[in-house]
């Protein structure tokens, strides 16, 4: 495979870490900006709004330039926004830092598979972009665990310094190693707004932001859960961030598996999984043997739903899948904004630090409701109601895109 693939993964890697990293570090931020633990968790709340707005406008944006020339502006923001993060004086800037990093997040993954794919030889596509994407899942077994031990012990600044490191390194592997491609002519703006006039797509979304939001309810405060609840010790978050990341990697791989045979009924037994997981965590967070358990459990069943969830997307988006996949990313980050600004509330409320899990289990619960309305509608159609984009004809997609959360 080619080098400037291992380009590609450092930076999925380093979005990846910088993702979720905060989850292991919330705590300390915390106190550091003398702030509660639900306002700290704006720092979750604001990438992933940063996400929602950043992935349409700078996928958009790429279409002006050769891939290579974005890919190497996304990174440079990478940096800048982690940096600005890491050095902040204050919460605000931290914040500020955070969307700054964010924007870049939907549009690397979105252009950076295109990239992966022309690298190699047509019947290897799909490999490469797979590897490309490894880098976002090792970060949750790897990275993130890695980020949380040294805030632990060096600050949680320097969790920031090591992502701007690596942000460092994929910048240069992509200067140096990806080749030079022309720009292509975008497709007209009109021929993608297009496939959002299909109710299916809105609902397909909606699902996303629902069915995965649920998860970032619980893992948003999973420092302060484990800690104030359960009784572990905060080194032992280092760990539970990585069976966290375990368990999402094989969720992810054993969906993807099925997920092209039954959809469906995937989507119905992992949104099911979800939130039965995520309301049992609310009795088994007292117990440590229990608790890790459903963390695994958490990480499994939320990644199980990715597959499906995007796979739904891409279907009934066929037409213009370009910035409908976009805003399917946006959609997911949404759902996390949403759902840790939801824990946040209820933790204020003074309900516990275990009540954001009944957050994460009634938005999983709505999603399923929304997932089987959505196969009704869809029977009652009599077909996949896909939008005919303006200028011609449904396209065909030959070629499987591997799913992703962003």
């Amino acid at each position: 495979m080619p080098l400037a693939l291992l380009a590609l993964a450092i930076g999925a890697f380093g979005i990846g870490t910088t993702e979720f990293a905060v989850m292991g570090l919330l705590p300390d931020m915390a106190a550091d900006f003398d702030v509660s633990i639900p306002l700290a968790g704006y720092a979750t709340t604001l990438y992933a709004l940063g996400v929602v707005v950043g992935a349409p406008l700078m996928t958009a944006l790429g279409t002006r330039f050769t891939r290579k020339q974005m890919l190497t502006l996304l990174m440079g923001l990478f940096i800048v926004g982690n940096l600005l993060t890491g050095l902040a004086p204050d919460f605000e800037v931290l914040l500020a830092g955070r969307i700054v990093a964010a924007f870049t997040h939907g549009a690397f993954f979105g252009i950076g598979a295109l990239v992966a794919a022309d690298l190699v030889a047509p019947q290897k596509r799909a490999t490469a972009i797979s590897l490309m994407f490894s880098g976002l899942t090792v970060a949750n077994v790897v990275g993130v665990p890695t980020g949380t031990m040294l805030g632990q012990q060096f600050g949680w600044r320097t969790t920031f310094y090591a992502i701007v490191a690596l942000g460092v390194i994929a910048l240069l592997g992509v200067v140096k190693l990806v080749p030079a491609q022309r720009a292509k002519a975008a497709a007209p703006i009109g021929s993608e707004l297009a496939v959002f006039r299909n109710p299916q797509v809105g609902l397909a979304m909606l699902m996303t932001i629902l069915g995965f939001g649920g998860v970032f309810a619980a893992v948003t405060y999973l420092a302060s859960m484990t800690t104030e609840v359960t009784g572990f010790a905060p080194s032992s978050v280092i760990w539970l961030t990585a069976v966290f990341g375990l368990g999402m990697v094989g969720g992810n791989l054993i969906s993807g598996r099925f997920t092209d045979r039954a959809m469906m009924p995937m989507l119905y037994v992992s949104l099911t999984g979800l939130a039965f997981v995520l309301a049992a965590f609310t009795f088994t967070a007292h117990n440590k043997t229990a608790a890790t358990i459903t963390i695994v459990l958490i990480g499994f069943f939320g990644f199980a739903t990715v597959p499906p969830l995007q796979k739904r997307v891409m279907d009934q988006a066929a037409s213009a899948p370009t910035l409908a996949s976009a805003g399917n990313i946006a959609a997911f980050n949404f759902g996390n904004a949403l759902a840790a600004w939801l824990g946040g509330i209820v933790i204020s409320a003074g309900l516990g630090f275990t009540a954001p899990n009944w957050v994460g289990a009634l938005m999983t619960v709505a999603a399923l409701g929304v997932a089987v309305l959505a196969s009704v509608l869809e029977r009652r159609s009599g077909g996949r109601g896909q939008v005919v984009a303006a200028g011609g004809p449904t396209a065909r997609v030959d070629e499987p895109i591997p799913a992703t959360q962003s």
